[in-house]
């Protein structure tokens, strides 16, 4: 698949709704409020967190302090294991719900428990028994040589603090569990919670983008169907103007542009109809003195032979520069009734041979052009103009490329194919695009013409008026122009109710 290929399936279909601004501008609404309410959220849901663990641990571990001091002092001095057993149960129903384990060095075979079939000194991690039994320094900032300390632990997939403290220097060490299993469901719905609410941010959000989507392409939309009106050739699109935001401004811009454009169209069609109808003046008014001046060259050039042989080649020259002078007339009163649009067809079904022979003969060709035309080959044509197109391609080819000269007639599905091709060097590629432009001589690549340069534009428009066109090309030997007309000219436009300007 070419870069073209590839780029035109993107630009179409689903691929393009993909990449409208409708769905541009919801994707970024969305991603700014998911962005926006996960970040909300986040901070929201470690806040509480730590505020309700904190408070969790800081409760559980205050009331095991109290109540430790509190029932330590009724331990006997060399206390047994029952003793100790008796102190972890008391000191474990404060109300709290959280089980105690105690341990003395004295009793190193007796680990006394709340709880013994779940919790025991194997429970308490290793980094907080050390910490634990660890003495510090006394200062004026530390007055205990022993404080409570504190660890979050994961037991059995439960979380839990572990607290722990060591009563005297040599009493027993003492430590709790808290579990934390209601404040992690507390805490699971919190974040059950802010995640619906992310999702229905989200959802706003998009509903959102969705008004302000239509709130802002709607002028949008209908600033592009104004502007492809206005390329359509609809001057007078004009936008309505409400607010005066930027859409606003950029519409007032819009009317202001299609305002003055209106102005300059306007303009250039009165000086082209100006023109047009000077043209047409200047060429009606220039027949009646090139009649006369024509009778008078005809006598003059049957008299030529018996004139004095320094006056015949003047004469002779006066003779062909009045013929090329009513010829440049006659054209330009064509391309008057072309541009005007009062050209008209009169068309009739002919024989495409038939139409080519009758050229040939009338201009005595037949020597120096090769037909190719098989009979039977029909279309509803204007045989007045098709024979000016046919005398032009021919005549060119004949003038500029040299015989012999092939002219060859095809059927292409409901089309006539026409191939005029000489014997010349050719067109040169950088006149190719220009042959059809009214008063182009390419003087560089052939000999030079003393036509008018209205030919084959004049030929151009004939075949257009058809449904048909020219083509010019350079073949393996000579140049080539390929006539294509459909074998029925299309129906005519419908009829204009205003006065065409023109010549009177």
């Amino acid at each position: 698949m070419t870069n073209h290929q590839t780029t035109a399936r993107f630009s179409s279909g689903p691929w393009r709704r993909l990449r409208s601004l409708r769905v541009r501008l919801i994707a970024v609404f969305a991603a700014v409020a998911l962005l926006t309410a996960v970040s909300a959220s986040g901070i929201a849901y470690w806040l509480n967190r730590d505020a309700v663990l904190k408070r969790a641990q800081d409760t559980a571990l205050n009331d095991f302090r109290v109540s430790l001091s509190r029932n330590v002092s009724n331990l006997p001095l060399n206390a047994t294991c029952e003793d100790l057993n008796a102190l972890a149960s008391i000191v474990a129903s404060s109300g709290l719900s959280y089980d105690v384990v105690v341990a003395d060095p004295a009793l190193p075979d007796c680990i006394a428990s709340s709880s013994p079939s779940q919790y025991t000194l194997a429970n308490v991690p290793t980094a907080l028994q050390t910490a634990v039994g660890k003495p510090r320094e006394i200062t004026d900032s530390n007055p205990y040589t022993y404080h409570l300390y504190w660890q979050r632990q994961n037991l059995d997939g439960r979380p839990f603090v572990i607290g722990g403290t060591k009563v005297v220097p040599t009493g027993p060490t003492a430590y709790m569990f808290k579990s934390l299993e209601n404040e992690r469901a507390d805490l699971n719905t919190l974040g059950w919670s802010l995640a619906i609410a992310t999702l229905l941010a989200l959802i706003g959000s998009a509903l959102l983008a969705q008004a302000a989507s239509a709130t802002v392409l709607r002028p949008v939309r209908r600033l592009g169907d104004a502007a492809r009106r206005l390329g359509e050739g609809h001057l007078d699109t004009r936008l309505e103007v409400d607010g005066s935001d930027e859409l606003a401004d950029l519409a007032r811009t819009f009317n202001r542009t299609a305002e003055s454009l209106h102005e300059q169209v306007e303009e250039l069609s009165a000086r082209e109809a100006q023109s047009r109808r000077f043209v047409a003046d200047m060429s009606h008014e220039l027949r009646t003195p090139l009649t006369a001046m024509t009778a008078v060259t005809d006598i003059l050039e049957d008299e030529a032979e018996s004139l004095d042989p320094m006056i015949e080649p003047a004469v002779r020259l006066v003779v062909s520069e009045t013929r090329r002078l009513s010829d440049l007339v006659e054209n330009l009163m064509e391309v008057t009734r072309f541009d005007a649009g009062t050209a008209k067809l009169v068309a009739d079904e002919v024989d495409i041979a038939d139409l080519i022979m009758s050229c040939i003969d009338g201009r005595a060709w037949y020597d120096a052009v090769e037909l190719d035309a098989p009979r039977g080959v029909r279309a509803v044509v204007d045989p007045r103009r098709l024979d000016v197109v046919f005398a032009n391609l021919i005549g060119n080819a004949l003038k500029h490329g040299g015989s012999p000269v092939r002219v060859r007639v095809r059927e292409d599905g409901d089309s006539v194919v026409v191939e005029v091709s000489d014997s010349g060097p050719g067109i040169p590629e950088d006149v190719l695009p220009h042959v059809f432009d009214r008063f182009y001589k390419a003087d560089k690549g052939r000999a030079r013409s003393e036509g008018s340069g209205l030919g084959l534009s004049i030929a151009m428009a004939n075949a257009q008026i058809h449904g048909g066109t020219i083509t010019a090309a350079n073949g393996e030997v000579g140049a080539v122009f390929t006539l294509t007309l459909p074998r029925t000219p299309p129906p005519p436009p419908p009829a204009d109710t205003t006065p065409e300007e023109g010549a009177q």
